[in-house]
């Protein structure tokens, strides 16, 4: 069986929303590395509109070279709105995401990744499928923006460092 991991950046205030205006300063070589090789595990990435239309738009075709502008890597995207998904190995996923999902970790392969904190991670978590939450927790207070893991109901965790 997969593992679903999601890898999130955070401020020291919680927010995990628009971190290309508050994070980029702290994404060095050595957290471009660990970023690049928790993707070079997966087979896939899981990813909602927002997400796919952001990462479509940064790493375009012509930088095939890097592991996130990969054409290699499927992506899955989670929409009922969009209607093309024109960036190479691209799947648009309607319905029920945590049934989709599930899916998708019972099958053969490497892992699955997320990349941030939106709706599609907060659901897989809510429907305990998430099997892994790695927080990037970033030395900036942000103050005020979405926050991450607000207005979840209780589930019980693990938490350890990596």
């Amino acid at each position: 069986m997969r593992k679903i991991i999601e890898s999130t950046l955070v401020s020291l205030d919680g927010v995990f929303g628009d971190p290309h205006i508050w994070a980029t300063e702290y994404f060095d070589p050595e957290a471009e590395r660990y970023a690049l090789e928790l993707l070079s595990m997966a087979d896939a990435m899981l990813m909602g509109r927002r997400t796919y239309e952001f990462f479509a738009a940064a790493f375009p075709i012509k930088q095939a070279s890097t592991a996130l502008g990969s054409t290699s890597i499927h992506k899955y995207v989670f929409s009922n709105t969009l209607k093309k998904a024109g960036w190479s190995n691209s799947s648009i996923i309607k319905g029920d995401v945590v049934a989709e999902v599930a899916k998708h970790k019972q099958q053969d392969g490497n892992d699955l990744v997320i990349y941030g904190q939106g709706l599609i991670g907060q659901t897989l978590l809510e429907g305990h499928l998430l099997d892994q939450l790695k927080l990037w927790i970033h030395p900036t207070l942000v103050g005020r923006g979405q926050l991450v893991l607000s207005g979840r109901r209780k589930n019980k965790t693990e938490a350890r460092r990596d």
